[in-house]
């Protein structure tokens, strides 16, 4: 029996260039599970943090909205005042001339009724008013 040695091609194991093995497949769909983690936990801070900006601007919006609605409804209501002390000015004149009437008057004159019926109608005027400042309130 004669023993074969050689030395040419057929090297021993070890000596044989090693090949990468390619990635196995629980690995890729490890990244690609932890690629959409990620994805979607970023697409969730995102959008959490979108909504905290438009509830800061909408919140901005409605203070100013509220603010000019104030600054509307004080005029307004200055105006409605200023209104009521004219027409609280314009009863008592008409009270003092109608109880200056009534003491002259003789029983051939109208004039009394003629002032209570301007005097009813400033003073349904008032109470409009009335009515109006108090819903402003």
């Amino acid at each position: 029996m004669t023993l074969q040695t050689s030395t040419g091609p057929s090297a021993p194991f070890g000596n044989q260039p090693k090949r990468e093995k390619p990635p196995s497949v629980k690995f890729v769909l490890l990244i690609w599970i932890l690629l959409i983690v990620l994805g979607i936990g970023a697409a969730y801070l995102y959008s959490n943090h979108v909504k905290q900006e438009m509830i800061k601007q909408l919140q901005a919006s409605t203070e100013n909205q509220m603010n000019d609605l104030k600054k509307s409804y004080e005029a307004q209501f200055n105006e409605l005042a200023g209104q009521v002390k004219e027409l609280e000015s314009k009863v008592q004149s008409f009270n003092e001339l109608l109880t200056f009437t009534k003491d002259n008057a003789t029983s051939k004159t109208d004039n009394s009724n003629k002032l209570y019926t301007q005097l009813n109608e400033v003073k349904k005027q008032l109470d409009t008013l009335q009515k109006k400042m108090d819903l402003l309130k």
